[in-house]
């Protein structure tokens, strides 16, 4: 099967590539590299079933193309990182949406299947634990921009439904809950990778608020196996799944935890969120999923325990500083 990734160099793109390339595929990843890296696709250079182009997803000739010789796209770039969406919040919103536009006009032509990276932000301040698919959704007030995220990934999930509705285009939605593992980058703010890097160098471990708020943190490599089953699984277009783990810790505990396995005598700082962001942020207490859905569907729900994602982040960045 020949598929098209967009942000395929980026770090869960560049985990499907691998996988999909690995077990036969032929991939094309297209990204703009506003995000993602060469590097994380290094272990494809110069494979026969993997190209690369880049280019942005803005680009509708070019979508278009790719779009024309692949069999199914799995749309994964966007502008992502509660730090970028606060810095720039207008790329945010026009690349989120007019990139999912694209895609799915691209996808129109010919009807091929197409997966739409969505995310557990759109659940925004919802307090009906676990989030289930089919929940209403609770935006914030617009003058809070940290909510232009969600409500641009929830008018990419309308637009992709509304296609699968009026003209059966094979849509599926996937609402991504705090992926993390190996590649990914503390650049935008993702927690993870900060705080084992922060670990590694004796510095403090910067958490903000009180650090009670709780998430919930799956392995890529889970989040890759459930893509590929979902793939797999025809029943699955048009509907919108949860995809991660379930298991929740507090920040402030998933802080003591990577100093615990790290060995690291760094302290916890606990800062202000208007230290840290622009006047417009709020955050949420909790992020639960409900993965039921998902595991009726495939069969499969990430379940690895956040001691090994933990382990494999500290064994990429020893590495790295050892280099």
């Amino acid at each position: 099967m020949k598929v098209l990734i967009t942000g395929g160099a980026g770090f869960i793109g560049s985990h499907l590539s691998e996988r999909l390339v690995a077990e036969g595929h032929t991939v094309t990843a297209l990204d703009d590299l506003s995000t993602g890296r060469r590097e994380n696709l290094a272990s494809l250079a110069g494979h026969n079933r993997f190209g690369f182009h880049e280019g942005s997803v803005l680009d509708p000739a070019l979508v278009q193309k790719l779009t024309d010789d692949a069999d199914i796209i799995f749309h994964l770039a966007a502008a992502v990182g509660v730090k970028l969406i606060m810095d720039e919040p207008s790329r945010s919103i026009l690349t989120n949406i007019n990139g999912t536009e694209t895609v799915l006009k691209a996808a129109l032509k010919d009807n091929k299947p197409v997966f739409i990276a969505s995310t557990s932000e759109v659940y925004g301040k919802a307090t009906k634990f676990p989030f289930s698919e089919d929940d209403d959704l609770t935006i914030g007030a617009t003058k809070n921009l940290r909510w232009s995220y969600a409500s641009a990934k929830q008018l990419d999930e309308f637009l992709a439904l509304a296609y699968a509705r009026e003209v059966g285009l094979p849509a599926v939605v996937l609402r991504f809950f705090n992926t993390t593992g190996p590649r990914q980058t503390g650049r935008y703010g993702m927690v993870l990778p900060n705080f084992v890097q922060a670990a590694l160098e004796g510095r403090p471990l910067t958490v903000h608020g009180t650090g009670e708020q709780s998430r919930c943190f799956g392995h890529v490599a889970d989040v890759v196996e459930a893509m590929v089953r979902l793939m797999q699984t025809p029943e699955a277009r048009g509907q919108v799944f949860n995809v991660g783990n379930d298991q929740e810790v507090t920040i402030r505990s998933l802080a003591e935890q990577v100093i615990a396995a790290t060995g690291s005598s760094s302290q916890i700082k606990l800062v202000p969120y208007s230290d840290v962001y622009p006047e417009g942020f709020e955050d949420m207490a909790r992020r639960l999923p409900d993965v039921s859905k998902l595991e009726n569907a495939i069969g499969f729900r990430p379940r690895r325990p956040l001691s090994e994602i933990i382990a494999d982040i500290v064994a990429e960045k020893r590495a790295a500083m050892a280099a």
